[in-house]
């Protein structure tokens, strides 16, 4: 296999046309000079150096894919400080922009749903929560014979769907089940007497 370019100059020199490229307004340019700085393709890993290029196309081209990443990068603090409302912010951006962008940035927001919850569960003590509900001033002084009500109201309900999925279905009594027809036994050969 003959190469003009070795190996290790594979990406560099792409790097360099794809600047050369992104300088003269090239979108598609712009977010790739952004991934490389992001996994360190012919140079080493720049997470501020991808933002910067992710938000020049975001800005100037309106590149749904580059306000995409610009919702990663925020959500995932990478070049700069985590802040999952702007990450929310340019996910929404992204499927304005695009309507190809709506499945992802779907995927994305649930995502963001999920470390949203998780980071506002560990800020509050549940314990301190529970511990502060008074049950009988909630409830009333009976409150545990409501909810031994309510556990055997339950438990009833689950014990008689229970039994009618047991239960055989009866059939009415004209009609029998089918039994299959068997053909008589071939005659025996018997000598005439």
């Amino acid at each position: 296999e003959a190469s003009i370019v070795g190996e290790n100059e594979t990406y560099p020199r792409a790097l360099l046309h794809w600047n050369r490229a992104a300088s003269q307004g090239y979108t598609v340019a712009r977010i790739k000079l952004g991934d490389y700085h992001f996994y360190g393709f012919g140079t080493d890993v720049d997470y501020e150096t991808a933002f910067i290029h992710y938000r020049l196309a975001s800005e100037q081209q309106h590149s749904a894919q580059a306000m995409f990443n610009l919702g990663y990068m925020h959500e995932k603090g990478l070049g700069i400080k985590q802040d999952i409302h702007l990450a929310k912010r340019f996910y929404d951006m992204a499927a304005e922009a695009s309507p190809d962008a709506q499945v992802p940035v779907f995927l994305a927001l649930c995502k963001l749903g999920v470390i949203y919850s998780v980071q506002y569960i560990r800020e509050i003590n549940l314990r301190e929560v529970f511990s502060r509900i008074d049950m009988d001033q909630l409830l009333g002084p009976e409150w545990d014979l409501y909810l031994m009500t309510i556990i055997t109201l339950l438990l009833g309900t689950i014990i008689a769907y229970r039994q009618r999925q047991h239960q055989a279905i009866p059939r009415p009594a004209g009609l029998r089940p089918a039994v299959p027809q068997q053909e008589p036994p071939p005659p025996e050969h018997q000598p005439p007497q």
